[in-house]
């Protein structure tokens, strides 16, 4: 593809690396940028920039956060002793918005795949453990919210084993999530569903 301006040419080589954009598309969204007024394009990098700069993970449940500790964290209204693992931070706001779960979560970060060289060192599995341990009984159920794929069943076959040593129930949601689905895909209703219809793991 030829471009009229080298600048052009690495915008549109960055943004092509972004998960989902083609060159293309990267290239519209270049062209749209060098059109609009240029406080939006310096208002959208400095957002970047901020973000960037500022972002931080909960201490807690290791979920995207302002803050030391996240709101969910925080909060007094959610049952601490209800536990819901996920993989990503995607998975947060997807269950958040079924408005079905009043617990608190933990994120591990991915999934465990031999095949991508993850292994459990690379998630938060061991701060989990820890978690659990240093909680004195106080959380008694670990909903493990992992998306029904290869990999996701690995991992939870492997913390169910990490787990069974301590006094909590470990649960699965119900498979009303589509097998080789991801939970950020997963239409609201279903998500929901397979949150009250949790099952015990085994």
């Amino acid at each position: 593809m030829e471009y009229p301006s080298k600048l052009i040419e690495d915008a549109v080589n960055e943004v092509s690396k972004l998960p989902g954009i083609g060159k293309k598309t990267a290239l519209r969204l270049v062209l749209h940028l060098v059109k609009e007024n240029e406080n939006k394009t310096f208002t959208l990098t400095q957002a970047l920039n901020s973000m960037r700069e500022k972002i931080r993970f909960c201490s807690v449940c290791h979920n995207i956060s302002d803050e030391e500790v996240c709101s969910i964290c925080q909060s007094h209204r959610r049952d601490t002793s209800i536990v819901c693992v996920v993989e990503e931070t995607q998975d947060v706001m997807a269950i958040e918005n079924t408005s079905q779960f009043t617990g608190v979560y933990h994120v591990l970060g991915g999934v465990i795949s031999p095949m991508n060289g993850v292994g459990p060192s690379d998630l938060k599995i061991d701060s989990l453990i820890s978690r659990v341990a240093n909680s004195k009984g106080v959380i008694k159920e670990i909903i493990l919210a992992l998306s029904p794929t290869m990999e996701g069943d690995t991992t939870a076959f492997y913390l169910n084993k990490r787990l069974k040593d301590f006094p909590v129930k470990v649960t699965s949601i119900a498979r009303g999530v589509p097998m080789g689905g991801n939970l950020e895909y997963t239409d609201e209703i279903t998500l929901g569903r397979s949150i009250l219809g949790r099952t015990t793991f085994n």
